[in-house]
């Protein structure tokens, strides 16, 4: 759905550093009125900074946060922590209500109120500006199709209940945190009172969002390039706090040159799931005497999708599990910082089974399960992978060895994740290999999506799945949703239209020059005002 990470570009960070005319350099010296300049350094590439027009993967969505406020953000221990909004409840699991932080304003003056966010929903559901990433179909007077009628002035589901209160109404019964990790993360509200004269065909393209002059969030967008970098100025009416750090910037480098950016200061922090450092940096980084090493819980999944239309014998997908040596993909690749498990639940997720074993290395039993299903060898499969994570550009190599080896020919085609996410909505692929960080507390819509038959990525349908999924919407008991989870894993298992290669625990990095940040995969800015430079 959108926590998949974007891809890593080709790009020299010396040059791109002297390409950026807005102070891409490393963090400004200490001194009477030097200016603070902090870098985050990441290996994603930027789709765009329009809230209404981009896909929610990662960087996207914090590139446009630090503008504009989501309701709530994850912390980094997976707690749920207000941001634009300071309550989410609900009594029935049908009806949410969100009330805004009083405190919260605009950079303008401007109170933050539920006017804005009913805004932000009716554009978001527009067919005219046409952007379904947000799934909004889930709440009444919303097409199945996420969009209401064009020009619509309101929606059933979503009612002002007063300046600060805002309910929403789903079709069915949705958990709570199911919302909140879905929507209130996702939905970057915007200032009506600026946007509003707009139409919403002129919203898709308007060059007010490359240089916004109102923002709700504590940074404002100064420049940026969408393979190079995203450049920030602080917000210094953020109603939070004015920000201690004058100038933020996320430098959009290679996994290659993350060590040498570390090393040299040019890059202060990295972050958990946009940083792609490659496994072999990371012993090199470790041995810095600048920085802290912090590496992150396993949570960020090397997935790979088969499109069951073009493999459709269940054994062959099977054979597929059995033929590759996961385990040494973790040692060898990954140093020992990772983990192997089926299905989409890693170790981290309350909703993980122990109980249940990955598929053992067995290449003898993959041979027979071929056998079975009459597989001559003759079909060459076309696997898709994304050219900016070099650590499993080289473990496609090993899959692809161990796969010849029980007589399955595959193909390894590199590009950039962009086109990726392309080739996976056309279904035109046999296997695609992408990471992907399921939501720990919530996996509920990523799963849901992926495994939804027409139209996901797999082309798989399951009637058990789907049931098991419903039900976790029906119950906050973590043992119950723990139990319908472990079915979802064990038909995934059965059936493979989808296996989990590993998970990743990510390294980050963070320099000594930096304090009151860490690096984390969840609630990496939630405290971004508060960062500072040692003195």
């Amino acid at each position: 759905m959108k926590r998949f990470m974007r891809k890593m570009v080709s790009v020299t960070l010396g040059a791109a550093l002297a390409a950026s005319a807005v102070g891409l350099g490393a963090a400004a010296a200490e001194g009477d009125g030097a200016e603070k300049i902090v870098n985050v350094g990441v290996t994603d590439s930027l789709g765009g900074v329009n809230p209404l027009a981009i896909d929610q993967t990662e960087i996207n969505k914090y590139a446009v946060g630090l503008e504009f406020l989501p309701l709530v953000e994850l912390d980094p221990e997976l707690n749920f922590e207000g941001k634009l909004a300071d309550s989410v409840t609900t009594e029935d699991n049908l009806n949410f209500t969100v009330h805004i932080n009083d405190e919260a304003t605009w950079s303008d003056g401007t109170p933050v109120t539920a006017e804005d966010v009913e805004f932000t929903v009716l554009r978001l559901a527009s067919p005219v500006i046409n952007n379904a990433t947000m799934m909004l179909y889930a709440f009444e007077g919303v097409g199945d199709d996420g969009f209401v009628e064009e020009g619509a002035t309101g929606i059933d589901g979503i009612k002002v209940i007063d300046e600060k209160t805002i309910q929403f109404t789903s079709k069915a019964p949705m958990a709570l945190t199911t919302f909140e990790n879905t929507y209130g993360r996702y939905l970057h509200t915007l200032p009506k009172h600026v946007l509003g004269e707009y139409d919403e065909s002129e919203l898709v393209t308007l060059d007010w969002f490359n240089h916004p002059d109102v923002v709700s969030g504590p940074y404002i967008l100064q420049d940026y390039d969408t393979d190079h970098y995203i450049s920030y100025a602080a917000n210094e009416n953020y109603w939070n706090g004015a920000p201690k750090i004058d100038k933020l910037n996320i430098k959009i480098v290679e996994g290659s040159q993350i060590y040498a950016g570390l090393q040299s200061g040019e890059i202060d922090i990295t972050h958990h799931t946009m940083t792609a450092i490659p496994q072999e940096d990371y012993e090199s980084i470790e041995s810095l005497d600048n920085v802290e090493v912090v590496y992150g819980l396993p949570i960020t999944n090397q997935s790979a999708f088969i499109q069951t239309a073009n493999i459709p014998d269940a054994r062959v997908r099977q054979a597929m599990l059995y033929a590759i040596d996961r385990n040494q993909l973790v040692e060898q690749l990954l140093k020992g910082h990772g983990e192997v498990v089926d299905g989409f639940l890693s170790s981290a997720s309350p909703f993980y089974d122990e109980s249940i074993e990955p598929v053992s290395y067995d290449p003898e039993k993959a041979k027979e399960l071929l056998d079975e299903a009459g597989w001559d060898g003759s079909q060459t499969l076309r696997f898709y992978v994304n050219s900016g994570d070099s650590t499993f550009v080289n473990g496609a190599q090993v899959l692809v060895a161990q796969w010849a080896a029980v007589g399955i020919n595959v193909e390894v085609q590199t590009v950039d994740l962009a086109t990726l996410m392309t080739i996976a909505g056309s279904t035109d692929y046999d296997i695609m290999a992408v990471q992907y960080t399921y939501a720990p507390v919530d996996p509920y819509p990523d799963v849901d999506w992926l495994l939804n038959g027409e139209g996901s990525w797999t082309g798989y349908i399951s009637d058990e799945i789907k049931d098991a999924l419903a039900n976790t919407q029906q119950t906050s008991e973590i043992d119950e949703i723990r139990d319908l989870y472990s079915i979802v894993d064990k038909k995934v298992q059965e059936d493979v239209p989808m296996f989990s290669v590993y998970i990743i625990s990510a390294q980050g990095a963070v320099s000594n020059r930096l304090t009151g940040a860490q690096p984390s995969a969840y609630g990496f800015f939630n405290d971004v005002q508060n960062w500072d430079i040692a003195e």
